[in-house]
């Protein structure tokens, strides 16, 4: 591929939670009540070659598992939203990874061919937590161990790359920011598209007031579900504001409530959407 690679985006809706307090995750928001919150990936493609920017998770078929934890009782495999899109598991080249929580990391399994990028920092930091006493086990609960032990394999099998903060052109047309705050090494994902880049925000934020402020006021606001820092958020929030240079249009949001408004949608399996943002 050239380097001038441009790639067709589409999000990959394959879950929604229920009654989600906006105030378990932004901070601030104690009068916005609750909503269904929607769970996404992002399937790139160019030239015959098929990219994944996180890859959701699977069910446990065995009990409730991180679906029952979490309150996501609405779920589809992302296995079956890709075969919409008459692709397979093995047609996935590559996988980048914006952070290690089981909803973005959670099916790298299933891509058993597939090369995944990730933050240096994100997959270290991960292994350290984990090792920590069990009194710390609050910072892990969002991250299933299985997970970080397929990619222990996947790093022996000489998949996995680990990325070293920001870096232009991993794959043609295809950038990383590291945007920390959220969890220690989370990245945003910046695309080339036909349409100028897009920029994919991981959970680095789950409204677009987080940048706008609330009434547009300008005023950055953090999470509440992090691991890392409100200033460590803020700064990661400012970097995601240059990139975008103030224009809302070319963000995308994993966790979008509107569901990506505007937009056209592709295809509807059983109520999920799969929507071409460029």
């Amino acid at each position: 591929m050239a380097q001038s690679a441009v790639w067709d985006l589409y999000v990959m809706e394959y879950a929604r939670s229920k009654n989600q307090p906006w105030v378990d995750l932004v901070a601030g928001m104690y009068a916005d009540g609750v909503m269904d919150l929607p769970f996404s990936f992002v399937l790139l493609q160019h030239d015959g070659r098929n990219v994944l920017v996180d890859t959701g998770f699977m069910r446990d078929e065995h009990g409730p598992g991180f679906s029952g934890k979490f309150g996501i009782p609405t779920w589809m495999s992302p296995l079956r939203l890709l075969a919409a899109m008459k692709l397979g598991p093995d047609d996935i080249s590559d996988i980048f990874i914006t952070h290690a929580h089981f909803d973005h990391m959670g099916s790298i399994a299933e891509f058993p061919k597939a090369q995944i990028y990730i933050q240096k920092t994100e997959l270290l930091s991960w292994y350290e937590l984990f090792a920590l006493p069990k009194r710390f086990s609050h910072l892990t609960a969002i991250v299933d161990p299985q997970t970080m032990h397929t990619a222990l394999g996947a790093s022996i099998d000489h998949r996995v790359t680990m990325i070293d903060g920001d870096k232009d052109n991993v794959l043609p047309g295809i950038h990383v920011r590291l945007g920390g705050g959220h969890t220690v090494g989370h990245q945003i994902v910046i695309v080339d598209t036909a349409a100028g880049r897009r920029v994919i925000s991981g959970d680095c934020i789950y409204s677009r007031s987080q940048i706008t402020g609330r009434d547009n006021d300008g005023v950055y606001i953090p999470l509440n579900n992090a691991v890392g820092s409100a200033w460590e958020q803020l700064k990661t929030i400012d970097k995601m504001n240059d990139e975008l240079g103030g224009d809302m249009g070319r963000l995308v949001v994993l966790h979008d409530v509107e569901r990506w408004k505007g937009l056209p949608v592709v295809k509807e399996v059983e109520g999920f959407r799969i929507v071409k943002v460029a």
